[in-house]
Protein backbone atom coordinates (compact mmCIF):
# COMPACT_ATOMS: atom_id res chain seq x y z
CA UNK A 1 0.00 0.00 0.00
CA UNK A 2 0.88 3.33 -1.00
CA UNK A 3 1.50 6.08 1.60
CA UNK A 4 1.87 9.85 0.84
CA UNK A 5 2.25 12.69 3.69
CA UNK A 6 -0.52 15.15 2.31
CA UNK A 7 2.30 18.48 3.10
CA UNK A 8 4.54 16.92 0.39
CA UNK A 9 1.59 17.10 -2.70
CA UNK A 10 -0.29 20.06 -4.19
CA UNK A 11 -3.55 20.78 -3.55
CA UNK A 12 -4.64 19.39 -6.94
CA UNK A 13 -3.47 16.07 -6.08
CA UNK A 14 -4.71 16.04 -2.40
CA UNK A 15 -8.19 17.31 -4.25
CA UNK A 16 -8.10 13.78 -6.89
CA UNK A 17 -7.57 11.71 -3.71
CA UNK A 18 -10.26 12.60 -2.00
CA UNK A 19 -12.60 12.99 -4.72
CA UNK A 20 -11.31 9.78 -5.78
CA UNK A 21 -11.88 8.06 -3.25
CA UNK A 22 -14.94 9.89 -0.95
CA UNK A 23 -17.37 8.20 -3.56
CA UNK A 24 -20.02 8.27 -3.85
CA UNK A 25 -21.04 11.81 -3.31
CA UNK A 26 -24.29 13.41 -2.66
CA UNK A 27 -24.97 16.78 -5.06
CA UNK A 28 -26.38 19.52 -3.81
CA UNK A 29 -28.17 21.99 -5.92
CA UNK A 30 -28.27 25.11 -4.19
CA UNK A 31 -30.29 28.50 -4.58
CA UNK A 32 -29.54 31.66 -3.43
CA UNK A 33 -29.91 35.70 -3.98
CA UNK A 34 -27.63 37.94 -4.51
CA UNK A 35 -27.82 41.67 -3.22
CA UNK A 36 -28.91 42.65 -6.69
CA UNK A 37 -32.04 40.19 -6.38
CA UNK A 38 -30.37 37.71 -9.20
CA UNK A 39 -31.34 34.11 -8.43
CA UNK A 40 -27.99 32.31 -8.32
CA UNK A 41 -27.67 28.35 -8.55
CA UNK A 42 -24.89 25.74 -8.20
CA UNK A 43 -24.31 22.33 -7.68
CA UNK A 44 -22.21 21.04 -4.59
CA UNK A 45 -20.65 17.84 -3.99
CA UNK A 46 -19.14 18.92 -0.67
CA UNK A 47 -22.34 18.51 0.99
CA UNK A 48 -24.26 16.40 3.79
CA UNK A 49 -26.34 15.73 6.81
CA UNK A 50 -25.36 17.37 9.91
CA UNK A 51 -27.57 16.67 12.63
CA UNK A 52 -31.68 15.44 12.76
CA UNK A 53 -32.44 17.31 15.79
CA UNK A 54 -32.50 19.82 14.71
CA UNK A 55 -31.87 19.60 11.28
CA UNK A 56 -29.20 20.55 10.00
CA UNK A 57 -27.14 20.65 6.97
CA UNK A 58 -23.86 21.18 5.37
CA UNK A 59 -21.66 23.07 2.77
CA UNK A 60 -18.40 23.10 2.27
CA UNK A 61 -17.71 25.57 -0.97
CA UNK A 62 -14.36 25.90 -2.02
CA UNK A 63 -12.89 29.67 -3.08
CA UNK A 64 -10.83 30.11 -5.70
CA UNK A 65 -7.36 31.80 -5.37
CA UNK A 66 -9.13 32.82 -1.99
CA UNK A 67 -12.02 34.52 -3.68
CA UNK A 68 -15.77 33.53 -2.56
CA UNK A 69 -18.46 32.23 -4.69
CA UNK A 70 -21.11 33.94 -5.82
CA UNK A 71 -23.48 30.83 -3.56
CA UNK A 72 -21.06 31.60 -0.28
CA UNK A 73 -21.29 35.20 -1.01
CA UNK A 74 -25.01 35.11 -1.23
CA UNK A 75 -25.61 32.92 1.33
CA UNK A 76 -23.35 35.19 4.43
CA UNK A 77 -25.12 38.40 3.30
CA UNK A 78 -28.46 36.91 3.31
CA UNK A 79 -28.28 34.02 5.51
CA UNK A 80 -30.84 31.94 3.45
CA UNK A 81 -30.90 28.89 0.56
CA UNK A 82 -32.49 26.40 -0.70
CA UNK A 83 -31.11 23.10 -1.07
CA UNK A 84 -32.19 20.52 -3.97
CA UNK A 85 -31.47 16.87 -4.30
CA UNK A 86 -29.91 16.27 -7.84
CA UNK A 87 -31.75 13.60 -9.77
CA UNK A 88 -31.50 11.57 -12.89
CA UNK A 89 -34.43 13.90 -14.14
CA UNK A 90 -32.74 16.89 -13.76
CA UNK A 91 -28.80 16.36 -13.95
CA UNK A 92 -28.68 17.38 -17.20
CA UNK A 93 -29.78 20.79 -16.79
CA UNK A 94 -27.86 21.23 -12.86
CA UNK A 95 -24.58 20.69 -15.06
CA UNK A 96 -25.06 23.41 -17.18
CA UNK A 97 -25.55 25.65 -13.74
CA UNK A 98 -21.83 24.47 -13.02
CA UNK A 99 -20.59 26.95 -15.84
CA UNK A 100 -18.59 30.41 -15.18
CA UNK A 101 -21.02 33.46 -14.95
CA UNK A 102 -20.79 36.77 -13.57
CA UNK A 103 -22.45 38.17 -10.50
CA UNK A 104 -24.97 39.56 -12.65
CA UNK A 105 -25.87 36.64 -14.51
CA UNK A 106 -28.51 33.68 -13.51
CA UNK A 107 -27.39 29.99 -13.92
CA UNK A 108 -31.10 29.19 -13.52
CA UNK A 109 -32.23 31.24 -16.66
CA UNK A 110 -29.39 29.71 -18.48
CA UNK A 111 -30.21 26.28 -17.66
CA UNK A 112 -33.82 27.07 -18.41
CA UNK A 113 -35.09 25.87 -14.66
CA UNK A 114 -38.41 27.05 -13.25
CA UNK A 115 -38.30 29.00 -10.21
CA UNK A 116 -40.71 28.03 -7.44
CA UNK A 117 -41.67 30.38 -4.37
CA UNK A 118 -40.82 29.24 -0.86
CA UNK A 119 -42.71 28.79 2.16
CA UNK A 120 -40.47 30.11 4.88
CA UNK A 121 -37.79 32.12 2.86
CA UNK A 122 -37.34 34.87 0.40
CA UNK A 123 -34.68 32.59 -1.67
CA UNK A 124 -36.75 31.08 -4.68
CA UNK A 125 -36.35 26.90 -5.37
CA UNK A 126 -36.66 25.19 -8.35
CA UNK A 127 -39.74 23.11 -9.72
CA UNK A 128 -37.45 20.52 -11.62
CA UNK A 129 -36.44 19.02 -8.21
CA UNK A 130 -38.37 16.25 -6.10
CA UNK A 131 -36.99 16.83 -2.79
CA UNK A 132 -35.77 20.77 -1.97
CA UNK A 133 -35.30 21.91 1.60
CA UNK A 134 -35.43 25.55 2.83
CA UNK A 135 -33.15 26.85 5.01
CA UNK A 136 -31.70 29.44 6.82
CA UNK A 137 -27.74 29.73 7.73
CA UNK A 138 -27.34 28.82 11.56
CA UNK A 139 -22.87 28.64 11.61
CA UNK A 140 -20.46 29.91 8.89
CA UNK A 141 -16.23 29.05 9.43
CA UNK A 142 -13.61 30.30 7.07
CA UNK A 143 -11.25 27.07 6.70
CA UNK A 144 -7.94 26.80 5.21
CA UNK A 145 -3.87 26.59 6.15
CA UNK A 146 -2.61 28.78 8.98
CA UNK A 147 -0.27 30.45 7.14
CA UNK A 148 -2.61 30.97 3.46
CA UNK A 149 -5.40 32.72 3.12
CA UNK A 150 -9.05 30.47 3.20
CA UNK A 151 -9.41 27.41 1.22
CA UNK A 152 -13.39 27.26 1.94
CA UNK A 153 -16.44 28.46 3.03
CA UNK A 154 -17.91 25.50 5.52
CA UNK A 155 -21.73 26.41 6.26
CA UNK A 156 -24.00 24.56 8.15
CA UNK A 157 -28.04 25.45 7.65
CA UNK A 158 -31.11 24.76 9.56
CA UNK A 159 -33.72 23.46 7.49
CA UNK A 160 -37.06 25.11 8.44
CA UNK A 161 -39.24 23.67 5.57
CA UNK A 162 -39.33 20.10 3.02
CA UNK A 163 -40.71 19.69 0.12
CA UNK A 164 -40.93 16.73 -1.42
CA UNK A 165 -42.66 15.00 -4.35
CA UNK A 166 -46.00 13.15 -3.75
CA UNK A 167 -45.17 10.04 -5.64
CA UNK A 168 -41.79 9.27 -4.15
CA UNK A 169 -43.73 9.92 -0.30
CA UNK A 170 -44.63 7.04 1.25
CA UNK A 171 -45.40 6.84 4.96
CA UNK A 172 -43.20 9.36 6.53
CA UNK A 173 -40.57 7.61 3.98
CA UNK A 174 -38.37 8.77 0.84
CA UNK A 175 -38.26 5.79 -1.97
CA UNK A 176 -35.08 5.82 -2.89
CA UNK A 177 -35.67 4.53 -6.19
CA UNK A 178 -38.51 6.95 -7.10
CA UNK A 179 -36.28 9.95 -5.86
CA UNK A 180 -33.17 8.44 -7.95
CA UNK A 181 -30.87 10.26 -6.83
CA UNK A 182 -27.83 10.81 -9.05
CA UNK A 183 -23.93 10.93 -6.53
CA UNK A 184 -20.76 12.90 -7.39
CA UNK A 185 -17.59 10.72 -8.62
CA UNK A 186 -13.84 12.12 -9.98
CA UNK A 187 -13.34 14.18 -12.78
CA UNK A 188 -17.17 13.98 -15.02
CA UNK A 189 -18.30 10.87 -13.76
CA UNK A 190 -21.48 10.61 -11.86
CA UNK A 191 -23.40 7.73 -10.82
CA UNK A 192 -27.16 6.44 -9.97
CA UNK A 193 -28.40 4.69 -7.49
CA UNK A 194 -27.24 0.55 -8.09
CA UNK A 195 -27.99 -2.18 -6.26
CA UNK A 196 -30.01 -2.00 -2.87
CA UNK A 197 -28.99 -4.53 -0.07
CA UNK A 198 -30.12 -4.44 3.60
CA UNK A 199 -28.13 -5.23 6.72
CA UNK A 200 -29.69 -5.48 10.25
CA UNK A 201 -28.08 -3.40 12.96
CA UNK A 202 -26.49 -5.34 15.74
CA UNK A 203 -28.31 -4.44 19.41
Amino acid sequence: MRSIDPKTISERENYKFLIGSIIPRPIAFVTSLSEEGVLNGAPFSYFNIVSSNPPMVSLSIQRSNGNQKDTARNILNKKEFVIHIVDEHNVEQINHTAATLSPSESEVELAKLTPIESSKISVPGIKEAKVRLECMLEHALELGDTNAQAGCDFLIGRVVQYHIEEEIYEEGRIDPRGLGAVSRLAGNDYAKIGEIFTKERPK
